[in-house]
């Protein structure tokens, strides 16, 4: 690793109106080095990067030296910053659904990079888009060029996102939570995948993450952020061998832990019986459709009340189109039944009333609540569809009271969700589920755009509420550390299939299949600072 300097920032300060976000930061990343910026969500980690970068809105205020290389930062116009963006320097962002056009579709977005920086066109463009999603390891990448972003997965949308930043071979990559959204295996291979790059063009990397034990495997340097502030920086074995600040040391001890309490009644509350799912594939000109995609091939589940299903698996697995068949957001085929009525035989308003009794919270935080809406109505939106006969005193109470269970103050309930962190912003969306008193919460990768601390905050809310409300939950993970805090029992799923289920415990210490052995082995790896 050369030691030459690529990123100098020195004494970056930023402000949003007078209020101070981030305090006279200073870091290097040099050509060929990894430097991980940590701390929790809200400490100024994405901030810093985009100021620095200078994709903060107007409304910012950025103080401080920037430099790349031998070019100043702060001296260059719009017009250089975009020949400079995408090309020296490659963004991969933190919601990759958010980030990528819902209008366009994959190939036209990574084509556009690859047009505007190297001045591919037609053939050309398609055939090197096609290399960069097979370097970022998706599987029908020819097929992949023609899909929308809705049509992918998330950990899929966050490989595309990467394809994209490394298109033009950049000088420097900001990866900002990368691997949020990806299973543990795709996690190694993605960031073996930039490990290797880095090697091959000494690429620096700026590394953002709330997963210490991926820092501890893939950075050379980390500095550790709280409240915009650095507190410590130096070579990542000498701070997690010896962290010097209480805050770090707080960080490395933050672990999912405990086991969700003993159901009661094993009676079923949900069962699915030879549930599947299938998409069809888009029809060319002048050519037969293809088959249809079976992206959840026929299975069998059942939920007793106070009972945690955990549904694990690698990116595109098909956990979150069992998660919408099942609410009936998909078309699918087989029976689901919910205490007793055919969900599947029901349409219209008869299905929206049984709705309130199934409620879900997504994994995107932010992309889920309303940019327009304050808090109060967030939450109370579902309340009024479904009670509107209710006044407005006793929707106003039920809002306060859910706040208050979910760990909010009342007083942010006229407030907007840009205005929260993601762990706010999930407490939000759990408050906007059970308000409704439903019997069985179906969680979508809940805490994996969460740090640590704020995962077991989260883990813990969850299982109080379970206990309190006697609810049921289908929670959807591929962090197998939270799935154990979580979860009764598991089911596997690779391509859409079963690979295996029973009771958490058993499947974990003692798993049948090789690929659930593999996956237990990749969380392992993982995390050297394990449960």
């Amino acid at each position: 690793m050369s030691a030459e300097p690529l990123l100098i920032l020195d004494q970056l300060s930023i402000s949003f109106d007078d209020q101070l976000v981030v305090k006279d930061m200073s870091l290097s990343v040099a050509r060929g080095e990894t430097l991980a910026l940590v701390g929790e969500s809200g400490s100024g980690k994405s901030v810093s990067a985009l100021g620095a970068l200078n994709l903060l809105p107007a409304n910012a205020k950025v103080k401080g030296t920037r430099r790349l290389g031998n070019t100043d930062l702060s001296t260059l116009d719009s017009r250089q910053w975009q020949a400079l963006l995408g090309n020296r320097i490659g963004f991969v962002f933190q919601e990759p659904m958010t980030s990528l056009n819902p209008l366009h579709t994959i190939g036209r977005q990574l084509g556009e990079a690859l047009r505007l920086h190297q001045g591919l066109h037609g053939k050309a463009a398609r055939h090197r888009c096609q290399e960069l999603l097979e370097q970022v390891r998706l599987p029908r990448p020819e097929e992949l060029l023609d899909a929308w972003p809705h049509q992918l997965s998330g950990g899929q949308r966050q490989r595309v996102m990467i394809a994209m930043a490394i298109a033009n071979q950049p000088e420097l990559l900001v990866a900002d939570e990368p691997t949020t959204a990806l299973d543990v295996t795709v996690q190694q291979e993605i960031l073996a995948l930039l490990t290797d790059l880095q090697d091959h063009h000494g690429m620096g990397i700026l590394f953002i993450t709330h997963d210490l034990n991926l820092v501890r495997r893939h950075a050379d340097r980390v500095c550790v952020l709280q409240h915009g502030i650095v507190q410590e920086t130096g070579p990542v074995a000498d701070v997690f061998r010896s962290p010097q600040s209480a805050y770090t040391k707080a960080l490395l001890s933050a672990e999912p832990e405990g086991r969700p309490s003993a159901i009661k009644d094993s009676t079923p509350l949900l069962m699915a019986r030879s549930l599947g799912v299938q998409f069809q594939r888009p029809k060319r000109l002048f050519q037969r459709r293809p088959p249809a995609f079976e992206a959840l091939s026929p299975i069998d589940l059942s939920v007793a009340p106070g009972e945690t299903l955990g549904i694990v698996g690698e990116s595109g697995s098909g956990k979150t189109t069992l998660a919408l068949a099942l609410l009936r957001l998909v078309t699918s085929q087989g029976e689901i039944n919910f205490d007793g009525t055919r969900l599947d035989l029901l349409s219209g308003n008869p299905l929206r009333q049984q709705r309130r009794q199934l409620q879900v919270v997504f994994q995107d935080p932010y992309g889920s609540l309303s940019p327009r809406m304050p808090v109060a109505d967030i939450i109370s939106e579902g309340l009024r569809f479904h009670q509107p006969d209710l006044q407005e005193a006793e929707i106003d109470r039920r809002v306060r009271n859910t706040l208050h269970e979910v760990g909010l103050p009342e007083d942010v309930s006229q407030r907007y969700p840009h205005e929260f962190s993601g762990g706010q912003r999930q407490r939000i969306a759990i408050a906007r589920a059970i308000i409704l008193e439903p019997r069985l919460i179906i969680l979508d990768e809940p805490t994996s755009a969460l740090d640590r601390t704020i995962q077991k905050q989260l883990i813990i809310l969850l299982r109080e509420l379970q206990h309190r409300r006697g609810l049921s939950y289908l929670f959807i993970s591929h962090d197998l550390a939270v799935i154990r805090a979580m979860a009764h029992r598991v089911m596997v799923l690779k391509e859409g299939k079963v690979i295996e289920q029973g009771d958490c415990d058993k499947v974990l210490a003692t798993p049948q299949s090789a690929y659930t052995r593999a996956l237990i082995a990749a969380s392992s790896l993982a995390r050297e600072v394990a449960i």
